[in-house]
């Protein structure tokens, strides 16, 4: 039993197309030793009763899932190695599940909140989320993230009062900083490095998360996210909208956080890479 629970955030940019993707690329966590216990996906882009349960299980992992067709979709994948020896299904793996944030109406599947027992550690709450592009700052869909935004971080207040290890990870369609852009200048004022999307990024911060990339020196100008147009990635002119937000507990207890952008050189790639967080139990 090893004394590390590594967690994960990756937009897949639709599960049916890149499932051999996110196969493969546990198995080669696996074979490195460095297992991800926890992979929450963002932009699943299909149903549940499509889900590919069966194909994870064989593998080795346990799945949540709140699906929808075409777009969005979130889901929670746990190793089934990992877990404490009271979880053995989904309903003993997947404690107190959460689909969407309470209270606000939403057709969209977005949220996907649990709470997981692994060997050796106090439970652990997860939430995996896909924030809201916004589109433009003059658009209805900025209006609508920004409406989003403000309604998790009131269901997020009350979640951490309840559950002192949590981890908020996935896409959050936000460069929280100029280190986080290839080209600040060129993208100033746009849509997803704008003053009320960053400060509502600084607004989680201040419930008592912590970026976990940035408790760590860090490459400059490391990215999670590349355009596919204008060979974004081989230019490197990508920006970090992916992360993973850490309770001060979880935080004390993070010994390290990458970007893994090995999976983005691979053919028909998401345009994202995976982020993990590693955390001592």
């Amino acid at each position: 039993m090893t004394d590390l629970v590594r967690i994960a955030a990756w937009n897949v940019n639709s599960l049916k197309v890149r499932l051999p993707h996110v196969l493969r690329w546990l198995q080669d966590q696996e074979r490195a030793k460095a297992p991800i216990d926890a992979l929450c996906l963002q932009e699943l882009k299909l149903t549940d009763d499509k889900y590919p349960h069966k194909e994870l299980e064989e593998a080795g992992y346990l799945s949540l899932a709140a699906g929808q067709k075409t777009y969005n979709g979130v889901a929670i994948i746990v190793r089934k190695a990992a877990l404490a020896p009271i979880a053995s299904d989904i309903e003993t793996t997947f404690l107190k599940p959460i689909r969407n944030i309470p209270g606000n109406e939403d057709e969209q599947q977005r949220i996907l909140a649990t709470t997981v027992c692994f060997s050796g550690m106090q439970p652990m709450r997860l939430v995996s989320a896909y924030f809201p592009n916004g589109q433009s700052p003059d658009s209805d869909k900025f209006i609508y993230k920004l409406g989003w935004l403000k309604a998790l971080h009131s269901w997020l207040a009350t979640e951490l009062e309840q559950h002192p290890q949590l981890a908020l990870l996935g896409d959050f369609n936000i460069a929280p900083a100029d280190a986080d852009v290839h080209d600040p200048k060129a993208w100033e004022g746009q849509n997803l490095v704008s003053p009320p999307e960053r400060n509502a990024f600084q607004e989680l911060i201040d419930l008592g998360l912590n970026d976990s990339f940035r408790m760590f020196e860090q490459a400059p100008k490391t990215f999670s996210w590349w355009d596919y147009r204008m060979m974004g990635f081989r230019r490197n002119a990508g920006m970090r909208i992916d992360h993973i937000l850490l309770s001060k507990t979880l935080q004390e207890k993070c010994t390290a956080s990458i970007v893994d952008k090995e999976p983005r050189t691979w053919e028909q790639p998401s345009d994202h890479a995976p982020v993990i967080a590693t955390i001592l139990k």
